[in-house]
């Protein structure tokens, strides 16, 4: 998908184990632990339980250990 063939808002996702479904065209998602926009094209990260969208590796990783889901994790 061309970041550009939505516009410049909100894509609409629906995430998937390694894929996602784009419910919504849009240029990006919003990060839900950094806040930061993800252009659509370069989404590499999120969760399926939580169908959230993350930024990078380490956004990941923080909403795991922030929804406990981190062996060792109290």
């Amino acid at each position: 998908m061309n970041r550009y063939d939505g516009g410049m808002r909100e894509a609409k996702i629906r995430y998937l184990d390694g894929d996602y479904q784009v419910l919504l065209a849009g240029s990006h998602v919003i990060c839900a632990i950094t806040g930061k926009q993800v252009p659509v094209d370069e989404l590499r990260y999120w969760s399926v339980a939580r169908q959230e969208a993350y930024v990078d590796a380490a956004a990941s990783l923080e909403a795991e250990r922030r929804a406990g889901g981190l062996p060792g994790q109290a």
